[in-house]
């Protein structure tokens, strides 16, 4: 039995402490948002916010998130999130949408650790998230408009 914290909700699932967090989100909550992609932590599909941090949750266990507040894009809120999904949908970013959850959850963790962020850092955040319809520019667009987003909001 694991007791997770998971988009500001308590769960009691039946899985052992093994178990990746992404079976454990898709097969024990039905939360489908966070998808899988490889299962080697290497394409970022599966990226989830466990305590603000961006992780693949093909390759994090249950039992070492126990005590985490973990975030999928079922529960991602907030203006950095509304500002990435805003841009997101403005700069046509999605295709065929398999690695989008993941590229949200990797754009938000990098703005709401580096507001500004130039192109070399986006680069660096990003580059463990695949897109097989090579929506790169767009996605590098689309966290630069939210990131203006994010400044012009801030100055009122």
């Amino acid at each position: 039995m694991a007791r997770l914290t998971i988009n500001g909700t308590v769960h009691d699932i039946d899985v052992a402490p093994d178990v990746p967090l992404l079976w454990a989100l898709r097969d024990s909550l039905g939360l489908t948002g966070t998808k899988y992609g490889c299962g080697l932590s290497q394409c970022g599909a599966c990226t989830v916010h466990v305590d603000g941090q961006a992780v693949q949750a093909c390759q994090t266990y249950v039992g070492d998130v126990a005590d985490a507040k973990i975030t999928t894009i079922e529960g991602l809120s907030g203006p950095v999130a509304d500002a990435v999904m805003a841009a997101w949908r403005d700069q046509g970013v999605s295709q065929c949408g398999a690695c989008q959850p993941g590229q949200i959850m990797q754009a938000v963790a990098l703005l709401s650790r580096t507001p500004k962020p130039d192109d070399a850092a986006i680069t660096g955040a990003m580059n463990g998230n695949l897109c097989r319809c090579g929506t790169y520019g767009r996605i590098r667009a689309a966290i630069h408009a939210a990131a203006n987003r994010l400044t012009q909001a801030s100055r009122g």
